[in-house]
């Protein structure tokens, strides 16, 4: 515990003696409303991850039908638990950073410290770095591009995103709800056409014939599940920006179920379209399954627009990163956490705006450099350590302050909650097991913050 330290900002007293809304982030604006969150959540989750990885989920449970649309439906329900969960902790203490702040008031500052060093270093900038690269990507089947021009379009892209999120948070939370809006409408139309023209009887028992032993399967299902957790990452992104939401306490509950509900829609309803055009087998040998799936129920030629899409969804996506992560480091600057100008909020944007200049700039150096890729596969897994911790806050706060203001309780505490605790511990255990060199290589990176911290510590003393 850190009794020292309890909240960010300028509450001189404990939640729960405060006795209306939250008051506001010094220097940050409460502009960010309802809509904004909920978009925000589907747009940083819907990347790049619907359009590809469906193939790798159906090869990993033998081409089973009925066990892909189970991994697809138990991932979802396992974001919303996990969003519920937090509803209730960004609506009990709406401030800038998120899970960082609810680590560090429950478990102290160093695991909040970790989690705060690893989303800088791996998580949050070699996700960036991974849209840059993958937008490139895609540009480059429209325009020729050779290997440094791709790298410098990667490099554009994340200049472009950091101009936008310095200017104001209003500008880029406007630019995402447009992107994000453009994709949910083109994915439902992808889908809904799909299935109107696809000539595949869908059949929940198609796929493998043979049976396969219960450890394999066991195992392809943990797989899995790694797959599609990947896809729906990012819904947790939302709690960074509780400090310049307005009426957060009401809006981070409801925009948590609406969108996490949305989100297991949009999914569930694009793989059925996909197995529509497909079948199974298509589905599970395609690489590329939208672009796939379209040109074969439609036209080749409307495969471009699935191109497109993926690029409003890649940009989409790296934006809202860009748009939330930064105030991790705020809050972890506030704290004495990290360099003390990440603290700063720009007095004519009202932005932390040299907190997003150091996201950006690390993430064009990763996106540069090439070496990302590996590195954010060893260290994405271990991301589930600090999400489950945070979940696990619902329970010391209920104990260490039962009388604090909660406008949201956690529907189905205590199961909710540790449903979640527990399937996220089982999933981390089950990485490590299944590949054991890469996770100490992940651990170690996390771990590698920890004499960072003690030189912080010790500055700040």
């Amino acid at each position: 515990m850190s009794p020292e330290i309890h909240s960010i900002g300028a509450d001189p007293l404990p939640a729960s003696t405060l006795p209306g809304p939250a008051k506001p982030e010094p220097g940050l604006r409460r502009i960010l409303g309802l809509r904004d969150l909920v978009l925000m959540i589907i747009g940083t989750v819907i990347g790049s991850g619907i359009f590809l990885v469906p193939a790798t989920i159906l090869r990993n449970v033998g081409n089973s039908v009925a066990l892909a649309m189970g991994v697809w439906l138990v991932g979802g329900v396992l974001s919303l638990l996990g969003a519920l969960s937090y509803g209730e902790l960004s609506a009990m203490k709406p401030h800038a950073g998120g899970l960082y702040v609810y680590i560090r008031d429950c478990f102290g500052p160093f695991p909040a410290f970790l989690f705060g060093w690893t989303l800088f270093l791996v998580i949050s900038s070699g996700s960036v770095a991974t849209l840059a690269v993958a937008f490139s990507n895609y540009l480059g089947e429209f325009v020729t591009l050779t290997p440094w021009m791709a790298k410098l379009v990667s490099v554009a892209v994340i200049g472009v995103i950091g101009v936008v999120n310095v200017r104001g948070t209003r500008q880029s939370a406007n630019l995402l709800n447009v992107a994000t809006t453009i994709k949910i409408l083109a994915l439902l139309c992808m889908s809904s056409a799909l299935l109107w023209l696809g000539k595949t009887p869908i059949h929940l028992t198609a796929g493998a014939t043979s049976p396969s032993p219960a450890g394999s399967l066991f195992s392809g299902f943990g797989l899995a599940m790694i797959s599609v957790l990947w896809a729906y990452e990012g819904w947790q992104y939302a709690t960074y920006s509780a400090g310049e939401t307005v009426n957060a306490r009401r809006n981070y509950p409801l925009a948590f179920l609406v969108g996490s509900a949305a989100l297991m829609f949009i999914y569930i309803f694009a793989n059925i379209g996909y197995l529509a055009a497909l079948g199974a087998d298509g589905v599970a040998g395609s690489n590329r399954v939208a672009a796939t799936a379209v040109a074969t129920a439609i036209h080749p030629a409307i495969a471009k627009l699935v191109t497109i899409t993926i690029l409003i969804s890649i940009f989409s996506a790296a934006n809202s990163v860009v748009l939330t992560s930064p105030r991790v480091y705020y809050a972890m600057a506030k704290d004495g956490l990290f360099f003390k100008r990440l603290s700063e909020v720009h007095p004519r944007f009202g932005t932390p705006a040299f907190a997003v200049i150091a996201a950006v700039a690390w993430s064009a150096v990763l996106a540069a450099s090439g070496t990302f890729e590996q590195l954010l596969t060893y260290v994405v897994f271990s991301s589930w350590i600090f999400y489950a911790l945070a979940a696990a806050c619902v329970f010391v706060y209920r104990k260490r302050e039962p009388n604090a203001e909660r406008p949201y309780r956690v529907v189905g505490y205590p199961f909710t909650p540790l449903i979640f605790v527990v399937t996220a511990g089982a999933l981390v255990a089950n990485a490590m097991v299944a590949q054991p060199g890469r996770a100490a290589i992940g651990l170690g990176i996390v771990l590698l913050g920890a004499p960072v911290y003690l030189i912080w510590r010790r500055g700040a003393a």
